[in-house]
């Protein structure tokens, strides 16, 4: 292991919370500290993805009784089990939050099987009741409502009607978002258009460049995606002069002229309920989710450029949203290719699971789905 990479959070004195194999006791005593691990496939400082989890464990750090340790740049690969198990052996860790994707088969599902009586907690949608361990689960949270409310804001600003999504791949999840950025572009304009990029990887910093320039040259005067790190697409559109709106974090600092607002995740959420439930020796809650109206996504700040009608409409969104009162997936509802996707007097909450399904671009947007 890199020792390098390893980032040690408060005081020692963990000794005793775990048994030689890895077993966590019931419940935590007053002078004890809980040990979390938190493992990151990235830099924590990336303005995207990994920046967005490792302000969650900064929070974590403020807790009472509570010792975070921390290791990025830690691969999908073998690599990512040698560090939950030293964690496990070496630090304590009675918690390891998995945060990339690709942490969880088989990676984490093997280091949890070695250890039964240690949690593990996988951002994604990957856990199975019936099929999965218990002393596993997955925190994950609905993000489309911000970008419904990013959507607005943007169709507020844009003089073109034009925006840009660049987006890494078309799985459900980047397509909600994508479709939700749409709608709520379309709900203060029906004419504005969404011109949609693929750029085929999660982290393709060169095509992220050339897909904004080629956006802006078309005529796209604000830009957002869904891609783990922003901060190409964010920083590009800077100095081609358009807008941006972020994602999984803020990017403002990046764009002081052009940020509008963004769609960040809110993970402290998640990540302090599933660290109160093993510090209290509670069961672990294997299935976490929630959206705006649960806190587990939030908006960035309102850029200087956002005008007093663009911030009154996105927080009447965003209010909505937060209240369960608004429906964004609500029919009559076309794809880009003019067939009816959801009908008329249908509501689709973000709790659905046909969404989880969703495999089209919602009229409006320009661009297709890669085969």
């Amino acid at each position: 292991m890199d020792s390098s990479r390893r980032i040690f959070i408060g005081a020692a004195g963990a000794a005793g919370l775990v048994t030689a194999t890895g077993s966590p006791l019931s419940a935590w005593a007053a002078d004890k500290k809980v040990v979390i691990g938190v493992i990151y496939v990235g830099p924590r400082d990336d303005f995207g993805y990994n920046q967005a989890q490792a302000q969650a464990a900064a929070i974590l750090k403020k807790m009472p009784n509570v010792k975070v340790i921390e290791e990025e740049k830690v691969a999908e690969t073998v690599a990512v089990q040698k560090s939950m198990e030293a964690m496990i052996s070496q630090d304590k860790a009675a918690l390891i939050f998995a945060t990339s994707f690709g942490y969880f088969d088989p990676h984490m599902l093997k280091v949890a099987e070695k250890f039964p009586n240690v949690r593990f907690a996988h951002c994604g949608g990957l856990w199975t009741e019936g099929k999965h361990p218990k002393n596993t689960g997955s925190y994950f949270g609905y993000i489309d409502g911000a970008q419904y409310v990013a959507g607005v804001v943007a169709g507020h600003m844009s003089k073109k009607k034009k925006l840009g999504f660049i987006a890494a791949k078309p799985i459900p999840q980047v397509l909600r978002n994508i479709n939700a950025f749409a709608l709520g572009a379309r709900s203060v304009d029906p004419t504005i258009t969404t011109q949609v990029i693929f750029t085929g990887d999660w982290s393709l910093p060169v095509k992220e460049a050339e897909a904004t320039n080629s956006m802006v040259d078309q005529g796209v005067d604000v830009v957002t995606c869904h891609v783990d790190a922003p901060k190409v697409v964010i920083e590009t559109a800077e100095k081609r002069g358009i807008m941006s709106s972020g994602y999984h974090a803020s990017q403002a600092r990046l764009a002081p002229k052009g940020y509008l607002t963004g769609a960040e995740w809110d993970w402290s959420t998640p990540y302090k309920k599933l660290v109160q439930e093993v510090s209290e020796g509670k069961p672990m809650s294997n299935f976490v989710r929630g959206g705006m109206k649960e806190g587990f996504v939030k908006m960035s700040p309102y850029g200087p450029s956002v005008s007093a009608k663009a911030k009154e409409a996105g927080e009447k969104a965003r209010i909505a949203l937060t209240k369960g009162d608004f429906v964004i997936f609500k029919g009559p509802i076309k794809d880009n290719k003019g067939n009816v996707v959801i009908p008329a007097g249908t509501g689709l909450e973000m709790t659905n699971v046909e969404l989880e399904k969703m495999g089209w671009l919602v009229e409006g947007v320009i661009g297709s789905i890669p085969a």
